[in-house]
Parts: C-alpha cells; sequence; structure tokens
C-alpha cells in the first residue's frame, strides 16, 4: 500500500509535540483539560504501520480519554529521561508503561542518541579497553553493536550486560518511584525470526520487573508474533519500499489481544 508520507516518517500517522517534550507522539496533540489515561512506549505503543494501536482500542473499551504517548525508537532514556514526557505521565489518572528494552539507554559503556535510543554513538574509554579488537567507528545502532560484541565468546559480554540490567532497573525504578499514579507495566514478548538479527537482542529479565515491580500497581504480559510471521502484512499501513520494516511489527491482531489482557486490569484500578 502506499500512503502519504507524514512528519513520523510512517505513511498516514499523525504525530505532534507537547510543551516541554522533545518527542513526537501518535496523534493529535489534544487538549488537556479533561482527565486521561496515558499509554507510554516505544514502536509498539506508537502502531508503528497500524491504523488503530491499542491506545485507540483501550479509549473505545474503556470509555476514557486516552493519550497515546508511544514514540517511535525510544528505550529507556527517552521513556525516563524527558520531562515534557515525565510532566504528561504524572498528571494522568492512570499510566500503561510499556516496558522498555534493554539496549536503548547510555549507560558506562556507550551513548546513546537521547530520543533516537535505538542509535548508538559513541563507545566509552572503557568499552574500547575492554574490546579493543572492535572498531566502533562502523556502529551506528545498538543492536548492531550487540551483534559485534557477541561475535566474541568470552565473559567480556557479561560485563556489559550487567551494567545494561543495573541501568535498566535503577532508571525505569528512579521514573515509577517519582510518578504519583497508577502505573501498569505492559511487558511484551514478540516472537520474531529466530534466524533474524533479532534474536541476538538480550530481554529484560524477570529478575528485573521483580526489582521495579512493587513501585508499580501490576505487570501484563502479553505474548504475540510481527506480522511477517502472523501472515497480518496485508493489514498494514506502509509505503514503497517499507514492507521488510512492516513485517518485523505487530499487527492490529496483536493490538487487539494488547487492549483486551490491559481491559480488566484497568477497570479493576477504577
Amino acid at each position: 500500500m502506499s500512503y502519504h508520507q507524514s512528519g513520523s516518517g510512517e505513511p498516514g500517522h499523525e504525530v505532534c509535540q507537547y510543551d516541554g517534550s522533545r518527542l513526537w507522539f501518535r496523534g493529535t496533540r489534544r487538549v488537556l483539560d479533561q482527565p486521561y489515561m496515558a499509554c507510554a512506549g516505544g514502536d509498539e505503543t506508537f502502531g508503528r504501520f497500524v491504523e488503530r494501536p491499542f491506545a485507540t482500542l483501550l479509549e473505545e473499551r474503556t470509555d476514557r480519554r486516552v493519550l497515546n504517548l508511544g514514540c517511535l525508537f525510544s528505550g529507556v532514556d527517552a521513556l525516563c529521561l524527558d520531562s515534557g514526557l515525565f510532566d504528561l505521565l504524572k498528571r494522568s489518572e492512570l499510566c500503561v508503561l510499556q516496558v522498555p528494552g534493554l539496549l536503548g539507554q547510555s549507560n558506562h559503556f556507550y551513548r546513546v542518541h537521547p530520543r533516537r535510543n535505538d542509535r548508538f554513538l559513541e563507545p566509552t574509554a572503557d568499552l574500547t579497553r575492554l574490546y579493543p579488537e572492535i572498531d566502533f567507528t562502523e556502529v551506528h545502532f545498538v543492536r548492531h553493536l550487540m551483534t559485534c560484541l557477541q561475535r566474541f565468546p568470552d565473559a567480556r559480554i557479561e560485563v556489559v550486560l550487567d551494567e545494561l540490567r543495573r541501568n535498566w532497573v535503577r532508571q525505569v525504578g528512579a521514573l515509577l518511584q517519582r510518578l504519583d499514579v497508577p502505573v501498569i507495566l505492559l511487558r511484551l514478548q514478540v516472537l520474531r525470526d529466530p534466524g533474524g538479527a533479532d534474536h541476538l537482542e538480550p530481554d529484560v529479565t524477570g529478575a528485573m520487573i521483580e526489582e521495579v515491580l512493587p513501585f508499580s500497581s501490576q505487570c501484563v504480559d502479553v505474548t504475540t508474533q510481527v506480522c511477517g510471521q502472523s501472515d497480518e502484512i496485508e493489514d498494514m499501513l506502509f509505503g514503497t519500499l517499507q514492507q521488510p520494516m512492516a513485517e518485523h511489527m505487530i499487527g492490529p491482531a496483536a493490538h487487539r489481544a494488547i487492549a483486551a489482557a490491559l481491559v480488566g486490569p484497568i477497570q479493576n484500578l477504577n
């Protein structure tokens, strides 16, 4: 399908910004003069290549005003460090927070772009000392970085992963403690091509969730597939040459499943 391009770089996706934030969110900017629920997260919450993301479905099914604060390419840093987003979440009645992945965060070993957290900016001196055989000038994305590190089957990768896990718990835990509203954590397990590069990305562990769970109301787990695995590609909205990217996103059925899993926990918090 071919659709007009918007500011998000996606076909048919209107995007907006709110005061104090440099992030771009899905949908038309809304006047914040009424109570609302917020859905914050990355590509899946944004609803990349999907006409009706789960935030839209929740607004219909719960009869509540719902802000889709999903942001493309965001990770730990964008979700936890953007002051404008924090203000939006803090002013909400209830927040659904998609659990961010492990790699999109600046840490002791590398720096990422503050908004596009998938982009690797530079290694620290500690990482170059740990991996002197890698030319990091050739690395531009965090997944590519992880692929490079995993080519060396030794204990060094665990040093990096331990730092990422500790930093993730510290930042996500701090965000949850600062928010004075009920937060439902949404942990998505997205099944992708087992032979693709995505299988190399380390997961957020159950132990990490347990460490931050006391600062939230509950955690909702949803397992789904990318549309390339679920044969939903015909139901996706994408432009010319974008099909390979669309195949790695979740489709409309996955968004319906996520909304269905969240409705009960949301209503129980009323």
